[in-house]
């Protein structure tokens, strides 16, 4: 729960009063997502004896104000299969394992889009510079994308029925896209019309009698660099045809009795290099089939006898790339020694006499060489490598020495370590960002290449929306990350590692306690942020709360503060009954008391536990650093607190977390109770057991240092006495240790054990300023605590905000007992006023911690906000507690406590995220259920605003990183590296055209190379192909029907002519160049098809009477 987003509340079922007339919503105009899947009812009634037009907010929002859509994907492509780049447009393309489509451009031009088949995207090939993309599936289907539209969408589909798809190859400029197949057959298919052609290459004809067995799939298909009609294919078996298109024959056929990997050109067309299975690379010229003109193994170690050298793993990919003024670069994958066990996937890059061994963090998916030009018959001028990873996208710099790494402008970093938890904060306060960025930038490595990011196609949307928003993720390795999240874009502001705080364990005697967690003893549970104090919050599965301070200076923590609590399992009445005069174990309150480094505290276990030989007891899981910790301008360590074992029972984890910077409280509960902490003084104020929140009890006086307290009845609160150093401690019976053998469990299937499903836990907490009495008409500071049973508990605070006034007052704690029982853990809890706004705790304005006296006083004047504590008149309410539980929603009147609305959100599922927040002016609750529903209630009536069925919970990763925020923005983690947006806006949702960046942007393309007066004169140069002669319809005739079945896209024959004809496609670029005069050009561009159209159709009448009358005479016309 984070301090401006809250959670929604539950209600329970619905109250008439006397004299109180139903509601009636009109609810006809909710979106068409309802389904019966999320049963809900509401109902409301005004309150007893009153007229409903006194007592009831006129609400503004509308079912008309939502609407569902998806906006933006950001981060890493999850289990990336292949990659493809545009030299001319400088988009990169990246398919996945799950038929996920992931377009780069500059930083914030980025876009995502989804096979339907979800199959896996084995090859991409760009149509350079139309602005369109093929894609090939696992499936053995085809996919032609229009890029020119924001949101790409399928224009053609082509699916074979007959032979597996393995290899594709689209030339340069070229409308024929030829398809290797598993058979070791070509076919080709028009790109315009996506039809077959009657031309096929067969496997028998190609190798006719050079292998005596079938020569495996096609692994490559390439043309000549200086001659389009002879086609390279290379089969798996290690037999290489050079197939001249025209006379339909092979011209020559290399065979090396090595698998083949991949095959690459010498510009100049009369050499190709092929990688093998072997870790071997064969030059070949094409004019000596006999053997290769050169056989190296780069990372072959050579023996002396002159034999062969020893095998090496397969070069999976090879490419050559020439340059005018030095030696040609060889970039490969793979190759390395068997010997080489255990080291990391390499990339090597051959220039010259020079070889360099480049390691990557992950293995190799596939690599892009980037070239100056297009054109496959030019020196190549190589300048960047693109290498797509298993988890990450890394570009090498050919220009610099070293071969350093561009910094990536993208979010592809999100899952650096696994995200445990996440929040977001839509229009938060605007000098944030700024301030997050200033401090992190003094975080970024050195090292980086200095030239632009290379991939910089597309431009960025011309949206509205420019709040600021930030993202902030929790990780397994106990790092926090900061995003700037506005305009849908994403940016990583600013890096926190809460691992620094503790000792890294070294031996086994120094391991961190693996009863939480094996692998991630650090990792962050739950967070909670103030934008206005910038306090900082993180609970750890170790069952450790860290308090930060936001400043811009570095300063040096000598003894980082520490405070143990002790929070031991309750048992019933039943239980023996706790001696007069003992002592419960309690820990140090203060570092000063207690030096960090001790593995036991001062005080040992008193007469009052029976512990067993050897059971861990009043020892933390994480042993925190001794040694002084240098903090960077940022986020600073305040304070750190952390539960202890009891009687060999590990802490229980930390469920729900709270900050009041006016108050200098932190408030944290687990399956325990519940626990409040002074952190400006460094105290525990309060430790209570969950049960001792149900019954009221006079309050107690809890001095600013809490020491020792005395055993006291159960259900009231206890007392604290200063004079010892002793921290308190809640435990109904510490003599009860033989019924410990119950409640031993297994932390890491604690949260799914019976004794955790038995057991009340604290699930949410809400400082406010409201009515602790139903009598009461002054507002004064409260806790509203919510539980894993539905209960809502009031705890009044008797603490004066703001000032150093509070560190010599007595702090006083007061149970108010349950407000109101729901169906279901509570979630989230608000308070609105009496017009239905939003009453947020108070909190003090940011200040540097370590800034000058002077200068702290003036920043808090500047920003303070004053506090109105709310009053209410004798028998009014001016109040409504909004609560929400996983099956309910209810509104209380304040301080009347009457319950005046309620709805049942669902009746068959349950609600894993609410929250309450700002929409178009007013406030609702925004829920997602496991259902896949995601609904909206309006504030404070409850009535459904949205009900769609969107997205059904696949795993847990949707549900612990699903969350709302203001102005109709929420987000999950759709997969273990990438964030989906969504919005619930309507307003959003009609302006994300022009909020989404455009991936096509009207380039002109190169000139073709020239080719000189001499190769003009002798005929050298590049050879071009009228491929319409040979693969068109009247040459090659028809394709079999039953080889591919064609499958329309949404995409008209228009458009798709628009994205890859010549003719149509200049018309585009001249309407983007010309937006004045959009409106003609429009309209010339549609009758320019429509005559396309016509003339298809007149050449295909002709071409039908053509055939019908060839072999006729002229008198038998």
């Amino acid at each position: 729960m984070v301090a401006r987003s809250v959670c929604f509340l539950p209600s329970v079922a619905s109250v008439t009063g006397g004299g109180g007339n139903m509601k009636k919503f009109n609810i006809r105009k909710v979106l068409d997502g309802l389904t019966a899947a999320s049963s809900s009812s509401s109902s409301a009634t005004a309150q007893p004896g009153t007229p409903r037009e006194n007592d009831v907010v006129q609400e503004t929002l509308q079912s008309e104000h939502f609407q569902l859509c998806k906006t933006v994907r950001h981060g890493f492509p999850y289990q990336p299969s292949s990659m493809a780049f545009d030299p001319v447009q400088k988009i990169l393309a990246v398919g996945t394992q799950t038929g996920a489509l992931r377009l780069f451009g500059r930083a914030g031009v980025e876009c995502y889009c989804q096979h339907e088949s979800g199959a896996a995207v084995i090859q991409l090939q760009f149509l350079i510079n139309e602005g369109a993309l093929v894609s090939a599936l696992a499936d053995d289907s085809i996919h032609l994308w229009n890029l020119r539209q924001k949101i790409p969408a399928i224009l053609h589909s082509l699916k074979f029925n007959r032979e597996r798809i393995t290899y594709c190859h689209l030339p340069f400029q070229s409308k024929w896209l030829y398809i290797g197949s598993e058979r070791g057959n070509i076919h080709i298919v028009n790109v315009e019309s996506f039809t077959l052609s009657g031309y096929v290459i067969m496997w028998n004809k190609a190798i006719e009698l050079s292998t005596k067995t079938h020569p495996g799939p096609v692994v490559h298909i390439s043309d000549n660099p200086m001659d389009e009609g002879k086609l390279l294919i290379g089969f798996e078996c290690g037999v290489v045809v050079l197939w001249d298109l025209k006379s339909k024959k092979a011209d020559y056929r290399y065979n090396y009795d090595e698998a083949i990997h991949s095959v690459a050109w010498h510009h100049e067309g009369k050499q190709f290099v092929c990688s093998h299975s072997d870790g071997t690379l064969t030059t070949w010229n094409i004019r000596a089939p006999a053997k290769p003109a050169q056989i190296i193994t780069p990372h072959g170690k050579q023996p002396k006898d002159g034999k062969k050298p020893e095998p090496c793993k397969p070069i999976l990919k090879v490419e050559y790339k020439t340059t005018r003024a030095g030696d040609p670069f060889m970039v490969l994958s793979g190759g390395l020694s068997y010997d080489t066990v255990g080291r990391r996937a390499c990339l090597t890059v051959m220039h010259g006499k020079s070889t360099a061994v480049l390691e990557m963090d992950y293995p190799i998916v596939d690599f892009i060489t980037l070239c100056e030009t297009p054109y496959p018959n030019d020196f190549q001028e190589p300048y960047a490598v693109v290498v797509l990873l298993e988890k990450d996208l890394v570009v090498i710099d050919l220009g610099q020495i070293g071969y350093p790494i561009f910094e990536s402008p993208y979010p592809l970093s999100i899952h650096e370590s696994p995200v445990t938890c996440c929040e977001y904060f839509a229009d938060c306060p605007s000098e944030l960002i700024p301030a997050l960025y200033s401090v992190g930038s003094r975080q970024k490595r050195q090292g980086y290449s200095k030239k632009e990011w290379p991939i910089s196609g597309g431009n960025w949307g011309q949206g509205t929306q420019t709040y600021p928003e930030i993202i902030i993720t929790g990780h397994a390795d106990g790092s926090i990350k900061f995003w700037d999240a506005s305009a849908l874009m994403l940016q990583v502001l600013y890096k926190l590692k809460t691992a620094k705080v503790f000792e890294r364990a070294r031996g086994k005697e120094e391991k961190p306690s693996t009863d939480i967690v094996d692998e991630d003893p650090f990792a962050i549970q739950t967070l909670f942020w103030c934008p206005e104090s910038r306090m900082l919050c993180v609970a750890g599965v170790s069952a450790h709360v860290i308090i930060y301070r936001f400043s811009k200076q570095e300063a040096t923590t000598e003894v980082v503060q520490l405070l143990e609590v002790r929070m031991q399992c309750e048992f019933s009445e039943a239980d023996s009954p706790d001696p007069g005069g003992e002592q419960t174990p309690t820990l140090p309150t203060s570092a000063a008391s207690s030096s960090p480094q001790e593995a036991e505290p001062p005080n040992q276990l008193t007469a009052g536990v029976n512990s067993s030989e050897g059971a861990r007891d009043n020892i933390p899981c994480l042993q925190v650093r001794s040694s002084p910790l240098k903090q960077s301008p940022g986020y600073q360590v305040e304070l750190v607190v952390q539960l202890v074992w009891v009687s060999g029972e590990p802490p229980q984890q930390i469920t729900s977390l709270a900050v009041n910077s006016s108050f200098g409280l932190v408030v944290f509960g687990n399956s325990n109770g519940l626990a409040v902490v002074d952190y400006v003084q460094k105290t525990l104020l309060l430790n209570l057991g969950t049960s001792e929140l149900y019954s009221p009890s006079d309050p107690c006086q809890r001095q600013p240092r809490s020491p020792r307290k005395p055993r006291q009845p159960s259900g009231g609160f206890c007392d604290s006495n200063d004079g010892s150093n002793n921290s308190e401690d809640r435990c109904k019976s510490p003599t009860s240790d033989g019924k410990d053998n119950a409640f031993t469990r297994s932390r890491s299937s604690s949260v799914t054990s019976i004794d955790r499903e038995s057991r009340e836990a604290i699930s949410s907490f809400y400082f406010c300023e409201s009515f602790p009495r139903k009598s009461g008409s002054l507002a004064s500071p409260c806790l509203l605590v919510g539980t894993t049973q539905g209960s809502v508990m009031m705890v009044a605070l008797s603490l004066q905000p703001g000032g150093d006034q509070k560190l010599q007052q007595p702090l006083n704690f007061a149970s108010c007992g349950t407000l109101v029982q729901l169906k279901g853990g509570i979630l989230t809890m608000a308070l609105l006023d009496a017009a239905g706004t939003m009453l947020p705790p108070s909190c003090e304005a940011w200040y540097d911690p370590n800034a000058s006296d002077e200068e702290k006083e003036k920043e808090k004047t500047r920003r303070r906000r004053p506090a109105t504590p709310p009053s209410s008149q004798e028998g009014q309410d001016s109040q409504f507690a909004v609560l929400c539980s996983e099956k309910q929603a209810n509104v209380l009147a304040m301080p009347s406590q009457t319950s005046i609305y309620k709805h049942n959100i669902t009746e068959t599922s349950f609600v894993l995220r609410a929250d309450v927040v700002q929409m178009a002016g007013a406030y609702c609750i925004a829920c997602f259920c496991a259902n896949g529903h995601i609904m909206t209630l309006s504030l404070p009536s409850l009535r459904p605003l949205l009900d769609i069925n969107y997205l059904p919970l696949t795993d847990m990763r949707i549900a612990r990183t699903f969350c709302f925020s203001n102005l109709g923005q929420a987000l999950y983690l759709t997969s273990p590296t990438e964030i989906q947006r969504i919005t619930y806006s309507q307003e959003t949702c009609d302006n994300l055209q022009e909020m989404l960046s455009e991936l096509f942007t009207p380039v002109e393309t190169p000139e073709a190379p020239n080719r000189g007066f001499f190769k003009g004169l002798f005929g050298g140069g590049a050879q071009s192909l009228d491929r319409e002669d040979l693969f068109g319809e009247t040459a090659a005739g028809k394709a079999s029907r039953s080889l591919a079945q064609h499958i329309p896209g949404p995409g008209s024959m228009e458009g798709m002519k628009g994205a890859a004809s010549g003719v149509v496609g200049d018309l585009a670029r001249a309407r983007v160049a010309l937006d004045e005069r959009g409106q003609k050009l429009g309209e010339l561009e549609e009758r320019t098809a429509a005559m396309m159209a016509s003339a298809e159709s007149f050449s295909k009448h002709a071409h039908d009477m053509m055939v019908k009358y060839k072999d006729k005479k002229w008198y038998q016309l």
